[in-house]
């Protein structure tokens, strides 16, 4: 016999049963109020045909479905290990938290991490450490414009990546900006448009372009050079951004489900309200290398000369190398490119995109860099890079392997108030950071998390100085792959410049000197004869 027909011949029986006693005591009928909505219940998923536990098992099929829904905070709370969770783990979470409450981010009793394991990276010190960077002063910044820039920009090591308004609710837009503001760091507006809460407490701006265009574009999705030129030179925007490719979904373009396109955010994008917005894969402002390079000195003219760069996650190589032969034949160079990782995060992506698609950001940044010293113009350009920036090893690290700054989204996140709930993508985020459910948003108060931000990026940059320090460097820009070594094996251990050597200044310039690994890509017709 089926449990279905277990259940519908208990539930009569307990019926009739109820049935005949309230003949001789009344009170029993209160029962039904028990066990009434119960048989109603099991009864409906007897006869439902669209899940199969519930109907083979009616009653308690439904605990699968509600174990299952609450599966992540078990999972978080009861189950993973501090270094096992995902994507951002426990120990790292906690020393975010704790940096922007300030409270004390040391760890007792030694390092959890498996120093032996394949892949273990650390920092080499040195016997002639330099002072703590607390008695430095100022922490170091970053100049960022090249020759044809009028404005450069003197930006943090370390800011905010591109997080959309549409994405995070205003809250946490105000928040991260106001952060910005009390920290004297940058903050990337993400491709959803420049909103009230970006402008609100003054913070700087990096204004993201995306392939939708929002808030410069035309109905039909088209650039609109009159109100790009409207936002670009407002005085919050020191840099413009283009967006080529996002780690977390390179190739597919930004989304935004339905549920959280607002009429408010429909109307900063230029777009129609409570559908889902899928943002176009690439760019229709331009089709190639040279009208890209056209089109970085289109925004920078019409911005007044504001340093305009690019961000894209690493594919095909040789598209990158013909960026660079452009740049060489135009002779237009952005200002400024950003590096993110196939590790980077997003509020919403397919998981094939996710998970399979895109060059992890340590390959794709060391290609970056080493590509634009062989093409002679790693000088006249700033390398940022984006993906999984949390702790001041990860700056060093990723300073050390060739970028002059360096962009955080989820560690910003984590510090006003994110827990890591994996709701990003269905507006129903506990802490009010992705969503935009007023009854959920209201829960994040700006006033208290905006300090948290300012405290987090302080304590990070504080440790990077003194991880640098320790190394016995006067400065970031000392750090070079020979200070980073890595464990390939169990008896083998390498720095980066061993597995990596450095790209030999205008080596592809010149036939001669192409190095073994770039020659594949020179039988290709190139821009440049």
């Amino acid at each position: 016999m089926k449990a279905r027909e277990y259940f519908v011949i208990i539930s009569f029986l307990l019926t009739v049963s109820i049935a005949i006693i309230s003949i001789f005591w009344k009170p029993v009928l209160w029962l039904f109020l028990l066990i009434g909505p119960l048989i109603l219940l099991g009864l409906y998923d007897v006869f439902q045909k669209k899940r199969t536990i519930r109907r083979n098992f009616p009653l308690i099929g439904r605990f699968r479905y509600m174990l299952e829904s609450i599966r992540p905070e078990i999972m978080q709370y009861f189950v993973e290990t501090d270094t096992q969770g995902r994507p951002i783990n426990r120990i790292l979470r906690s020393l975010v938290y704790q940096r922007a409450k300030g409270m004390n981010d040391t760890e007792p009793f030694g390092t959890q991490m498996d120093i032996y394991h394949s892949g273990y990276e650390w920092l080499e010190h040195s016997m002639y450490a330099k002072n703590n960077p607390k008695d430095i002063g100022e922490f170091p910044r970053l100049l960022i414009g090249g020759k044809e820039c009028k404005q450069p920009y003197s930006s943090s090591l370390l800011n905010i990546s591109a997080m959309s308004f549409g994405s995070l609710s205003k809250n946490a837009i105000m928040a991260l900006n106001k952060g910005a503001k009390m920290g004297n760091f940058a903050h990337n507006t993400g491709e959803g448009g420049i909103s009230n809460y970006h402008l609100e407490h003054g913070g700087d701006l990096i204004w993201q372009i995306g392939t939708g265009y929002f808030g410069c574009r035309h109905d039909d999705g088209s650039f609109n050079e009159s109100t790009f030129r409207e936002n670009a030179i407002r005085p919050e925007v020191k840099m413009i951004e283009i967006k080529l490719s996002q780690g977390a979904k390179p190739g597919h373009g930004g989304i935004l489900p339905a549920s959280k396109n607002t009429e408010e955010i429909a109307k900063i994008r230029h777009i129609k309200p409570h559908i889902a917005v899928h943002s176009p894969p690439s760019h229709s402002a331009f089709k190639d290398p040279i009208e890209f390079m056209h089109f970085i000195k289109k925004l920078r003219e019409l911005s007044d000369g504001k340093p305009i760069g690019f961000k894209l996650c690493l594919g095909r190589k040789q598209e990158f190398m013909d960026f660079c032969e452009a740049m060489i034949y135009t002779k237009i160079l952005p200002d400024f490119i950003t590096v993110d990782g196939g590790e980077g995060g997003t509020g919403a992506a397919p998981v094939e995109f996710s998970n399979s698609m895109g060059m992890p950001l340590r390959e794709g940044l060391i290609f970056v860099h080493d590509t634009l010293v062989g093409f002679g113009l790693r000088e006249e350009i700033k390398v940022i890079v984006a993906g999984k920036i949390i702790t001041g090893f990860h700056m060093a690290r990723a300073i050390a392997l060739g970028a002059d700054g360096c962009n955080s989204a989820r560690a910003m996140m984590l510090s006003i108030g994110c827990i890591q709930a994996l709701q990003c993508n269905s507006n129903t985020c506990p802490v009010g950071v992705a969503t935009q459910n007023p009854s959920l948003t209201r829960g994040l108060v700006v006033d208290d998390k905006a300090p948290r931000a300012k405290r987090y990026h302080e304590a990070t940059i504080h440790s990077f100085l003194e991880l640098v320090a320790a190394a016995g460097l006067n400065g970031p820009e000392e750090l070079t792959r020979e200070h980073i070594s890595k464990r390939v094996g169990l008896y083998n251990v390498q720095t980066y410049e061993d597995i990596y050597p450095y790209m030999k200044p205008g080596s592809l310039l010149e036939v001669s000197n192409i190095p073994e690994s770039y020659k594949k890509f020179f039988h290709l017709t190139r821009i440049m004869k």
